[in-house]
């Protein structure tokens, strides 16, 4: 990976601008890396389509090359195309040396212990918004017959002696990664896998249709039930990725914090129906059309909205972060109750250092039962507006958080410092040149 420029790293921002005019999001982040850790599954040929230019795609492509992957991108046209025929253990120095850079490593862990009977973890790294456990995934791996070395000083060594096979596993939590690893790991292992409690978001489902196109048995029941029957090879696959949700909120919430006007090009209703309704509520408008949908403040006050985030299809914790700007400058009292991730409200003291009134509490906020009542978390927020913003400088803390910053300096008056940047490079594709193109005033 090549290392940031620390000037590169800062973005000028002079706000007061509404953001107007059209931009294109392509495929999902959650998805696309996951997809490109299928391919390790089947020794041939496997061609993505719709990828998004980011910079977890350029993590995992290098971690597909360390262990003898051919893996050839075409960030232009959106294609990647990976050739898993040959397969090695990688060096544990080399891949050490991208730990801390993604969480995509442990999701290797089954593709690895098909094709070569053992896998080596590092330690994992990812945005610091809350426990984000590998406990789950490595008790999967266990209950279809995987031994982990948890000791191993470099990080996590996994084998599977005598293969994998089918198992009864029970999620207490509808993790995404966890259900994503039994699917990974399932495929190919000897016998039924039946996964309760699973994860059905719409990248799993993604997910379970490139499994499905490289030849594997699987099925989902309305109760997140997932069962998946063990296949002797798997082939590569031709697919094109589902958009990805979350930027195109992402931008929808930046036009309404902005009095802006966008249209996102790609952005598909039906995985967004919820974000939707919420920024109908708020008083938001938008347009569905054919290739995307266009989102607009209509001007006049925006209206105060409750909302709880939850796992599909409820409210998306990572659609949360981006509103609460726009909440900001709603006319009342807004609350929003964070049950996925406990510490995801660590974002909003830079807002309140431009202007915001917020208050963070420890009690849940609202109706859903919520793993973190009676505990020591600030999950739940109350926004009180409209509060005029001013411009200030801002050290982004993590992906989502870091672009909702991004949409407060835009909305605040003034000139703002945005450091560390390149954080939002994770998952938001050529976000500098879409402002530009919507007509922010950046350097």
């Amino acid at each position: 990976m090549t290392a940031v420029n620390p000037k590169a790293d800062v973005l000028h921002v002079v706000g007061g601008k509404p953001l107007t005019g059209s931009i294109h999001v392509r495929g999902a982040k959650n998805f696309v890396s996951k997809a490109m850790v299928a391919a390790l599954l089947a020794p041939g040929v496997s061609i993505l389509k719709n990828v998004p230019e980011i910079r977890d795609v350029q993590v995992v492509s290098d971690l597909l090359r360390l262990h003898g992957v051919s893996v050839d991108v075409e960030p232009e046209e959106g294609v990647v195309t990976i050739d898993a025929t040959h397969v090695e253990l990688a060096d544990v120095a080399d891949v050490d040396t991208l730990s801390g850079s993604s969480r995509i490593p442990i999701l290797f862990s089954g593709p690895l212990l098909h094709r070569l009977g053992e896998a080596f973890i590092p330690a994992l790294g990812g945005c610091k918004i809350g426990s984000r456990p590998i406990d789950f995934h490595l008790e999967t791996l266990r209950k279809l017959g995987a031994k982990v070395d948890k000791e191993h000083e470099a990080g996590i060594h996994i084998t599977a002696p005598d293969g994998l096979h089918g198992a009864k596993i029970h999620l207490p939590y509808p993790s995404v990664g966890a259900t994503e690893q039994t699917l990974l790991a399932a495929v190919l292992a000897e016998g039924k896998t039946e996964l309760s409690g699973a994860a059905t978001e719409p990248e799993i489902m993604d997910l379970v249709a490139v499994l499905q196109k490289m030849g594997a048995q699987i099925s989902v029941d309305v109760d997140r039930t997932i069962r998946i029957e063990g296949v002797k090879s798997l082939q590569g696959y031709r697919h094109t990725s589902l958009p990805d949700r979350i930027e195109a909120a992402s931008w929808a919430s930046a036009a309404l914090a902005t009095h802006g006007d966008i249209f996102v090009r790609g952005a598909h209703q039906p995985d967004m129906m919820t974000y939707l309704n919420v920024f109908r509520k708020i008083g938001g408008e938008f347009d569905v059309r054919d290739d995307g949908i266009r989102f607009w403040h209509p001007g006049g006050d925006l209206k105060p909205v409750a909302i709880e985030t939850d796992v599909h299809p409820g409210f998306m914790t990572d659609w949360q972060q981006p509103l609460v700007v726009a909440m900001t400058q709603a006319k009342g009292l807004s609350i929003v109750h964070e049950t996925v991730y406990e510490n995801r409200f660590g974002f909003t003291k830079p807002l309140v250092q431009m202007g915001a009134t917020i208050q963070l509490y420890r009690e849940c906020l609202g109706s859903l039962p919520c793993r973190f009542q009676q505990r020591n978390f600030e999950h739940s927020a109350v926004i009180f507006g409209p509060t005029p913003l001013t411009g200030q400088d801002i050290d982004v803390p993590d992906l989502r958080g870091g672009f909702s910053h991004l949409i407060a300096a835009l909305a605040a008056s003034g000139p703002s410092e945005v450091h560390g940047i390149s954080l939002i490079d994770r998952g938001y594709e050529d976000f500098r040149d879409k402002l530009v193109a919507l007509g922010a005033d950046i350097d």
